[in-house]
């Protein structure tokens, strides 16, 4: 059986093939990564009873599958997409109706953005904004509908003024930013304070917002020095009923009626500290 020799020679000439094959892979692998990222969003028609600029975020209306209108905080729930061009799209899905707009709900697309919510960086959750179709940055939990790519543009005309809910006049930046298209659910990561998150969470339930340490610590010291006081008029009480009976078992109405009374007073005593509590967590 002839015997085959592999010299040091042979055996460079092969890693340098492999070496070779290997780069242009992974240089081809790498382009058509990019290439695949870089694609503009697939869009579908949707209809609309309003005009609705592109790049304004979109809202389904209730009980219906393909009518749309501008997203603000009202309708956030039902949170779609966001209106593009579909002449570069490399598919779109027409509903064959004349008012109809091309909606993107995955993929890069520009979106309407307003510093309403601070500025917006690139990375930041973008959520809907009081202005109808303009989004903004997202800082509690929230409905979101995507993740800038980078900061919004603005032009010389990006100054705008509106009206809030309060009917004070404010002026606001809207610009364009590439955002990432993907509804979902935007859980804030809550900022590190000396309040353990249960006590901090159970604050905010109670107050319906975010409440800040110092209220939380002194409605905490209200709360354990009523539960203090409490606990002794409880035990007085205990204690003496008990000593009583056993001195005087005739005496049992009695005591009976100062048990009641002391029962009323400790209930009195718990409901105002925990109306005093929510004073101090709703307006503080």
């Amino acid at each position: 059986m002839p015997v085959t020799t592999v010299t040091p020679a042979a055996i460079t000439v092969h890693l340098r093939r492999v070496f070779a094959v290997s780069a242009i892979a992974l240089f081809i692998g790498v382009v058509f990564t990019g290439t695949v990222h870089a694609l503009p969003p697939i869009s579908q028609g949707f209809s609309t009873k309003e005009p609705l600029p592109l790049g304004a975020i979109v809202s389904l209306q209730n009980s219906s599958v393909d009518l749309v209108s501008a997203t603000t905080t009202s309708n956030l729930d039902s949170i779609y997409g966001v209106v593009i061009n579909n002449a570069g799209t490399p598919l779109s899905l027409s509903n064959g109706s004349a008012d109809q707009v091309h909606i993107a709900t995955s993929g890069v697309a520009s979106v309407l953005i307003s510093d309403i919510n601070g500025q917006v960086e690139k990375g930041d959750h973008i959520t809907a904004s009081p202005l109808k179709g303009v989004g903004m940055k997202a800082t509690r939990n929230t409905k979101i509908i995507g993740i800038a790519q980078d900061a919004p543009r603005y032009t010389a005309d990006s100054k705008q003024e509106y009206t809030d809910t309060d009917g004070s006049k404010k002026s606001v930046m809207i610009g364009e930013a590439p955002v990432l298209v993907n509804v979902a659910y935007f859980y804030k990561t809550p900022e590190k304070t000396i309040i353990p998150g249960a006590i901090q969470n159970l604050a905010n339930a109670l107050a319906g917002k975010t409440v800040d340490p110092l209220p939380i610590i002194i409605s905490a010291a209200i709360f354990i020095i009523t539960l203090v006081v409490v606990a002794s008029i409880i035990y007085s009480m205990i204690r003496s009923s008990i000593i009583s009976v056993g001195r005087n078992p005739m005496a049992q109405s009695a005591v009976y009626r100062g048990v009641l009374q002391l029962s009323a007073l400790v209930i009195g005593i718990l409901a105002a500290a925990m109306v005093v509590i929510y004073i101090i967590l709703t307006r503080f």
